[in-house]
């Protein structure tokens, strides 16, 4: 009998094991989570961008005229003085006659040249005529005082030592167009730069219109140019400021007198500056990845003294961050503790091995963390990074905590 009693025992305790290890298999699993607490320290909004640094009273000296640019003897870093001159410009050389072009301009010397005779023998029966009329003219005045013409008959041989007056002036005229012709045609082949490859003619001087330092040459060496062709650039390196694109939705955050750093421009410490200028005009431009992006450029003035950014030259990179709002004292938790619930936000603090879905009212983001206004007080710990599998009032484990 007690055998039987030690089987059936046996067997009920077997059979407990068994239905507790089933049921604790079918128990939901604490979800692993990392975790963080809500602490109060400084919190700052900022919008980071790339900046380029700019003279800011910059001249750009273009070619006045086209003409033949001598070469430029300044270098980048010459400091030069008002009046100066700095670039000085030659006529246009002329062009290398071809052979078929040479053949073509001594054809036409050779054509103006035979105008040029025809216009002298026309000249000579203008000059023959002119005189005929001038003596027929003189008897017909001797023949109308004796009384044997008529008065239209003197009239008529007036008229006609006029007209070949006039005719000779115009065969006069008509021969020097022709020697005007003649030189025009020559000119062509006496003046072909294979010929006459020196400078020649007056020269025009481009003159320095403020005192400064040479930034760029756009154009050293001699050669054509043209007209409104940019040759240098001059300003003051000690006058800097730095242009930032901004995107439009940030640029409406900024204004005149907003707080800049400057980092990462080569230097040990950060450098200050505020904002001078909100461009009120935008442009589109193309990123990296091929996204149109609505840009604004923002002017900013260095308020560092000059000793620290004396090395910094005209568009020289420095990564810009402007200062949106800033505390010193501010409850925040990590920003990706957060998520969306309904119109409001929430996160899940952990109390006794479990999560409790708790509301809260955000301030200020920057990405990294966020201020907490109301539902939630310091010290108390939230989870990171929550996903689906986590439920308000289930277990949790903690797996990292910050």
């Amino acid at each position: 009998m007690k055998a039987q009693t030690r089987r059936r025992v046996f067997v009920i305790s077997v059979g407990a094991v068994v239905v507790a290890a089933l049921a604790y298999g079918f128990l939901p699993k604490p979800v692993a989570v990392d975790v963080a607490k809500a602490s109060r320290g400084p919190l700052r909004v900022t919008v980071e961008e790339e900046g380029r640094t700019r003279v800011r009273d910059r001249f750009v000296l273009s070619a006045p005229v086209a003409g033949y640019l001598r070469r430029i003897e300044l270098q980048a870093g010459d400091m030069v003085k008002k009046g100066a001159q700095v670039a000085l410009l030659e006529p246009l050389r002329s062009t290398v006659l071809d052979p078929r072009s040479k053949a073509g301009a001594e054809a036409a010397v050779a054509a103006a040249r035979a105008t040029l005779e025809a216009a002298k023998e026309k000249a000579r029966a203008a000059v023959a005529d002119a005189d005929y009329a001038r003596d027929h003219e003189a008897r017909m005045r001797q023949l109308s005082t004796s009384g044997y013409i008529a008065q239209s008959d003197l009239d008529q041989a007036v008229t006609e030592s006029r007209k070949a007056e006039a005719m000779r002036l115009s065969a006069d005229a008509a021969v020097l167009a022709a020697k005007a012709d003649l030189e025009q045609a020559e000119s062509v082949l006496g003046y072909s730069a294979a010929e006459h490859s020196g400078p020649s003619g007056k020269t025009v001087v481009v003159c320095a219109p403020a005192s400064g330092r040479v930034l760029k040459l756009h154009r050293e060496s001699e050669g054509v140019v043209a007209a409104a062709e940019p040759l240098i650039d001059i300003g003051n390196p000690g006058s800097l400021e730095v242009k930032v694109e901004v995107l439009s939705a940030d640029a409406v955050k900024l204004h005149p007198g907003s707080a800049v750093l400057f980092e990462r421009w080569g230097g040990d410490k950060p450098l200050q500056g505020r904002v001078r200028v909100v461009e009120p005009s935008g442009f589109t431009k193309i990123s990296s990845l091929g996204v149109e992006e609505q840009r604004v450029n923002v002017i900013v003035d260095l308020t560092s003294p000059p000793e620290l950014w004396k090395q910094l030259g005209d568009g020289y990179r420095l990564d810009t961050t402007f200062i949106i709002w800033e505390s010193k004292d501010v409850l925040q938790v990590p920003e990706s503790a957060l998520f969306r619930k309904g119109d409001g936000w929430a996160l899940f603090i952990v109390a006794d091995r479990r999560a409790k879905l708790t509301p809260v009212e955000v301030g200020r983001r920057n990405g990294i963390a966020a201020e907490i206004v109301k539902g939630l007080s310091e010290g108390v710990v939230v989870v990171t990074n929550p996903d689906d599998n986590i439920r308000d009032g289930g277990r949790v484990t903690v797996r990292n905590a910050k």
